[in-house]
């Protein structure tokens, strides 16, 4: 079993991914690390600015880490509050550890990439897997250079990095970490509070979407399917449920009549405006046997059931 390095494991996707990984591996063999400290004493985990290669390397050298899963990122509407840091944090970080790659300090890496690596003048509906890409913010800059590192790295050095560009992800265990996709976090909280929820898209906004345990599914698969099913090490498109805000609201509403929604949009409609509506993963599926599970319907259920059993979330 080789040792796993999850960087970033406090965050929406990590929070998830360490506690699938762990359960299939043991906690011993799967190492978190975040710059901030987790909620529970965890005596695998090492608080990590990612920024500090030398933190990094003796982490690596003490735990004798070959795999690394470098979630660490600033998200796309928090990045353009800070877009000289966001490049810096989501840069600098992907290039420590595809260094340490190269020097054959680490096996393997997993760098998540993002449906915001596409722009306007994109195709929206079933966006390929090849495309025209014109991001307009910095997250999504910063991904889409990322995105030609790591294809650079893998073809130069021969680097075995793997990649998703993942579509926003709904998830009850850990909050949202500052996305242009939140709301469809957010929402079920206000429905769960029997609140009403002020929405910061327009209500017929179609994004692509997909529940944590696919995303977290896919995450996984891509990374133990044997090396020479991956033929594009940029990034996969990876599709799951498309929908817009008023089509989750009424779903939610099915079993919550009461509910309520009001649609004021904000700085993040302009992000949103600039993305697909829904991705061809025809790739993934062909090279490495990805099939969504969760439809919209599957989700909120699930959703629903588990927001409400986890009362601190709820």
């Amino acid at each position: 079993m080789n040792k796993i390095l999850i960087i970033g494991s406090n965050g929406q996707i990590g929070t998830e991914l360490l506690q699938t990984l762990r359960s299939k591996h043991g906690n011993e063999n799967i190492i978190a690390s975040d710059i901030r400290e987790p909620k529970e004493p965890d005596h695998y985990f090492e608080q990590l600015d990612v920024m500090d290669k030398e933190k990094l390397k003796s982490i690596i050298k003490k735990y004798q880490i070959k795999e690394v899963y470098l979630l660490a990122a600033l998200l796309s509407a928090t990045a353009e509050k800070n877009p000289e840091f966001a490049w810096e944090l989501n840069m600098e970080s992907l290039f420590n550890v595809l260094n340490l790659a190269k020097d054959k300090v680490i096996d393997k890496i997993f760098w998540p990439s993002s449906i915001a690596v596409f722009g306007p003048t994109t195709p929206r509906e079933n966006t390929p897997q090849y495309t025209i890409m014109e991001p307009s913010t910095v997250y999504g800059i910063s991904k889409q250079a990322g995105e030609r590192w790591c294809e650079y790295y893998a073809n130069r050095y021969d680097v075995d990095v793997r990649s998703i560009r993942y579509p926003g992800l709904i998830s009850y265990s850990a909050p949202p970490g500052g996305g242009t996709t939140d709301y469809a976090v957010e929402i079920f909280y206000s429905a769960l509070k029997d609140e009403k929820y002020t929405c910061f898209l327009s209500e017929k906004t179609p994004l692509p979407m997909m529940y944590m345990e696919d995303a977290v599914r896919a995450t996984i698969e891509l990374m133990e399917t044997n090396k020479s099913n991956i033929k594009i090490r940029s990034s996969y498109n990876l599709g799951g449920i498309s929908f817009t805000p008023e089509e989750i609201y009424a779903c939610i509403r099915s079993t919550r009549p009461n509910f309520e929604i009001e649609y004021v949009p904000d700085f993040r409609q302009n992000i949103a405006d600039t993305w697909p509506g829904s991705i061809d993963d025809t790739a993934a599926q062909e090279h490495w046997g990805w099939k969504a599970k969760y439809d919209l319907e599957e989700m909120t259920k699930d959703m629903l059931n588990n927001v409400q059993i986890d009362k601190n979330l709820a």
